[in-house]
């Protein structure tokens, strides 16, 4: 992308900061946002608690819509679609042809994304996707207990006057040395509550300084690595799982590290079991999706041994 700014609250919190942007470059004309089923529950309820009391529509997110369902949303009156890539799912989609009938109806395309899985997939932007955001927590910074996080926005560079939060520019001192500096910054943005277009005054700097230094001394060759890892640990757990009885992986589509598993008993009496033998489980998909029963999320990164997953895969073992 053309731009990317530094930074908002969380992933969650960036897509909210989405929908405004979007509702800004169409001047508030278009009332419609679109949401996939596929974008992280909690995502989509910030979203909406975000928005809640202006003029907007929020759709698509309620049922069981896939792309082409999103695609019969589109109209004239839809300022943006957002989906994730991977979705929550941890399904790989190709979305060449929603970005292309989003554009038809003059609408914006956002893009929620796992930036590790990036280190192998195509990016967002040879989707032509307008505005990318998510959670940049797995770029080097610790889980701590419940956070913090740091989410990250990243723009064409058409949109980035329109977007909340700071951007550094490089430039030169007085004295012609190298120096950085906040930029694109308007002022109504602290002091002017009534024109500014989000009111953002604090951000995660010292979460996004660890991601830029973890970026840093990663590199692209060590950013493939890491999501090769994790791709081949997370297919290595699957193919162990799909070997149990009662368990069964959904490979209907391709994943990145996370998959579905479809398990013999109610997801949360299989967690409690593992619990006890010290293992976290998956996460019960049924929470947030009434037709998932028995659906586990799991999800495998560089950090998991080998050794871990096989301590899973004979825990599942006893239980099924």
């Amino acid at each position: 992308m053309d731009a990317a700014n530094a930074s908002h609250y969380d992933g969650a919190t960036s897509l909210a900061e989405a929908v405004t942007v979007a509702m800004e470059v169409t001047r508030h004309k278009r009332k419609k946002v679109i949401l996939s089923p596929g974008i992280h529950p909690q995502y989509r309820e910030v979203v909406r608690t975000y928005h809640q009391g202006r003029d907007i529509r929020i759709v698509g997110d309620k049922g069981r819509a896939d792309i082409p369902d999103l695609i019969d949303m589109l109209d004239e009156n839809v300022a943006m679609l957002a989906i994730q890539y991977p979705n929550f799912f941890g399904h790989i989609e190709d979305l060449i042809e929603l970005a292309k009938k989003v554009h038809d109806v003059g609408a914006l395309l956002v893009v929620v994304t796992n930036p590790l899985a990036l280190g192998l997939l195509k990016p967002p932007s040879d989707f032509d996707a307008d505005i990318v955001v998510g959670e940049g927590q797995s770029l080097g910074v610790p889980l701590s207990f419940g956070g913090p996080y740091l989410g990250f926005f990243a723009v064409k560079q058409k949109y980035v006057r329109k977007i909340a939060g700071r951007i550094i520019g490089e430039t030169v001192d007085a004295d012609g040395k190298r120096a950085f500096v906040m930029t694109l910054r308007p002022r109504e943005q602290d002091i002017r509550r009534e024109r500014a277009s989000s009111n953002i005054c604090t951000n995660q700097g010292l979460m996004a300084l660890a991601a830029s230094v973890y970026l840093s001394l990663m590199g692209k060759n060590g950013m493939r690595k890491v999501a090769e890892l994790s791709y081949h640990k997370a297919h290595y757990a699957a193919d162990e799982i799909d070997k149990l009885n009662g368990f069964s992986v959904n490979r209907r589509k391709a994943f990145f590290n996370e998959f579905m598993i479809e398990c013999p008993k109610p997801v949360d009496e299989i967690n409690k079991q593992l619990i006890e033998q010290g293992i976290i489980g998956g996460y019960d998909l049924e929470q947030d999706y009434a037709h998932l029963k028995n659906q586990m999320l799991l999800c495998v990164t560089e950090m998991n041994s080998r050794a871990e997953i096989d301590i899973l895969v004979n825990a599942l073992r006893g239980i099924s």
